[in-house]
């Protein structure tokens, strides 16, 4: 990806969506675009107009992490959009594989969870457990989870992936009742990515063929926004259970750079936490037929 349009864009962005009132500014006379005007945002950083249009014009390699540091409050950017402005800089200075070590992969050959990965995650059986990459492939689960994404799975694509999921498959406006918002964590996820992996070509490929055949991800991947996706909460409507509110807790892996484990878990006694015991046995009894079935033949 272009680091340089990278930068310009993402500046851009935040510059407008702050007003002068919340930068503390007044309002002022006409004014020509939304948001702030490079020189206040120069002035709030306290550097030269003529720097910060340099900054703008995708021009990072070499600045000082002070300097983003005083761009970041200036434009008043959240922990995840502060990152985000790091991780361009690190890519613009080609240091970014040095700070932020990334998994590599041998061409052709597909990620498979160590043995002991894989006894952790069935090791959780009160929840959905998994493991994702950056680019939103989903690469080991316990029973629980594969029987919750079950309408990822049906795609039988190798990984699933969320992004494609949510933008290509219909079983997703179901599976995510605020399909929106879903829409919004997916795309910000991996634009989050793009800033600390900009040179993925799968990744690259995987933007490209979202944008050209979706309208929906092609309109959030120009927003620009990004977020950190540790913990929270989220509703969904599964085919087999119904309506699940499920906390999340998403933990990065010291030992896979790059890879989440995300584990979900009810609220006890909540009909959630029910709907999850439903969910374990439909999913127990579904790997037991299977199991019958392939004796069988």
């Amino acid at each position: 990806m272009d680091n340089r349009q990278e930068v310009r864009e993402f500046l851009l962005s935040r510059r407008a969506k702050i007003t002068p009132e919340q930068a503390g500014l007044p309002k002022g006379g006409n004014r020509r675009v939304p948001g702030l005007r490079r020189s206040e945002v120069a002035a709030l950083a306290d550097v030269s107009v003529e720097y910060y249009s340099k900054l703008e014009r995708g021009a990072l390699a070499g600045v000082s992490a002070s300097v983003l540091d005083a761009v970041a409050r200036a434009l008043q950017l959240d922990d995840a959009e502060r990152a985000h402005l790091f991780d361009l800089a690190r890519a613009a200075d080609g240091t970014s594989a040095i700070v932020r070590p990334r998994r590599r992969m041998v061409k052709g050959k597909r990620w498979t969870p160590h043995p002991s990965l894989q006894w952790t995650l069935d090791a959780v059986t009160a929840g959905p457990a998994f493991v994702r990459n950056g680019r939103m492939d989903l690469l080991a689960a316990n029973q629980l989870a594969r029987a919750f994404y079950s309408p990822i799975y049906a795609s039988r694509e190798q990984p699933p992936n969320f992004a494609r999921f949510q933008f290509f498959d219909p079983a997703s406006y179901e599976f995510y009742p605020d399909w929106g918002l879903f829409a919004d964590v997916c795309v910000a996820i991996l634009r989050t990515e793009a800033g600390r992996n900009p040179h993925d070509k799968e990744l690259h490929d995987l933007v490209g063929e979202l944008s050209t055949r979706s309208d929906e991800f092609r309109t959030r991947w120009g927003a620009h926004n990004v977020r950190h996706h540790g913990t929270g909460s989220k509703t969904f409507h599964h085919p087999v259970v119904g309506e699940l509110t499920l906390a999340y807790e998403g933990l990065e892996m010291a030992a896979e750079p790059g890879l989440t484990l995300t584990i979900y878990s009810a609220k006890p006694g909540s009909r959630s936490e029910e709907g999850l015991r439903l969910l374990a046995s439909w999913a127990a009894s579904q790997e037991a037929e299977s199991a019958t079935q392939h004796l069988s033949g």
